[in-house]
């Protein structure tokens, strides 16, 4: 197993012509952890997947593993180990041979070659395919033949360019769960690239949300989640309402978001239901605001506001499109910026 290292960008940045890819930003992974670089696409999280990688060249900056200055060296002498999202496997080899290819550039024997390559694949719960190609195979078990091919060079830093986005979603949220497992198991460094919300906070350790090619914000997905530091983390990350009250503008969590069909007696808005949908255990309901607050000195400002209401506190008395509805809500956090996007 490859020991454990941080993994530092230091005002990287990545321009292409007159366009700035990636801006200026400074990042520390600790070793042994799970980051994912989150965001929209052209955020600039790919690129700098890819420059850490050594498979784009940095602009400007540096890129420190394990305190090692990383950024001019090839891909192959930087001590990390890219999953492509393709997988990239070679269509006219069986899985055991693809595993063992990079093992096979490096002159290793083929029977030793073989033998490391069968560890691998019994790692990821695939060593009864070892003699399949990859058309022969599923997704997901494509997937696991991938990784395992990644780890032959028993990486520092594992880089995983959206590894799911190519799976139907039942075997999407298997597949997370075992990359995580692998990932503690195996106690590397994983950076994963997505854009998908609920997959970085189920996976990572530190999430870091991208905007225009800059860190939004990075932290635990718990702290991140609760304490989104601006309009755009709180809108993306979902689940959130962005509100201006009494002069500030707040966010709220859908979960933490009320529904009275009078005034409750406390800081609220005026809505008109838009949309009720099902969605299991909780009802989405999607709302229209009428007024700021209540009271006299409300403006109008309209804007959409969601609420997940428990489906057993839903179907007590069901809320209709058309009706109108208080909304109050049980917390609130107060956003420091409330830019949209770069």
């Amino acid at each position: 197993m490859s020991e454990t290292a941080d993994l530092e960008l230091v005002h990287l940045s990545k321009r292409y012509g007159t366009t700035t890819a990636v801006d200026a930003i400074d990042l520390r992974v600790p070793g042994g952890s799970y980051c994912c670089l989150l965001g929209p696409s052209g955020c600039g999280k790919t690129s700098t997947l890819r420059m850490i990688a050594g498979h784009e060249r940095a602009s400007d900056g540096d890129i420190l593993l394990g305190g090692r200055n990383i950024t001019h060296l090839s891909a192959a002498e930087r001590g990390t180990a890219m999953m492509f999202q393709s997988y990239a496997l070679f269509p006219h080899l069986n899985a055991l041979d693809n595993v063992a290819f990079s093992l096979r550039m490096r002159g290793m024997p083929k029977a030793q070659r073989h033998a490391r390559a069968m560890e691998l694949l019994a790692l990821v719960a695939m060593e009864a395919y070892a003699q399949r190609k990859p058309a022969e195979l599923s997704g997901g078990q494509q997937q696991r033949v991938a990784l395992a091919r990644a780890l032959a060079t028993e990486p520092r830093v594992l880089l995983l360019d959206e590894p799911l986005s190519a799976l139907d979603p039942f075997l999407r949220v298997k597949m997370r769960a075992e990359l995580k497992r692998w990932q503690k198991e195996l106690g590397f460094t994983f950076v994963h690239v997505t854009h998908s919300q609920e997959e970085a906070m189920a996976l990572a350790d530190k999430v870091v949300l991208m905007n225009g090619g800059r860190i939004e914000q990075e932290g635990p997905p718990h702290d991140v989640f609760n304490a989104p530091r601006t309009e755009f983390v709180a809108r993306f990350l979902g689940s959130h309402n962005v509100l201006e009250v009494g002069g500030a503008v707040v966010a709220v969590r859908a979960d933490k978001t009320r529904l009275w069909r009078s005034t409750p007696g406390r800081t609220c808005l005026r809505a008109q239901v838009r949309a009720v949908e099902y969605q299991g255990t909780y009802v989405l309901v999607t709302l229209l605001r009428e007024r700021l607050d209540g009271g006299a000195g409300g403006h109008a400002m309209p804007d959409e506001i969601t609420a997940m209401l428990h489906e057993a506190e839903f179907y007590a008395r069901p809320w209709q499109p058309g009706e109108t509805a208080w909304v109050s809500w049980d917390d609130a956090h107060a956003l420091q910026e409330t830019r949209l996007a770069a």
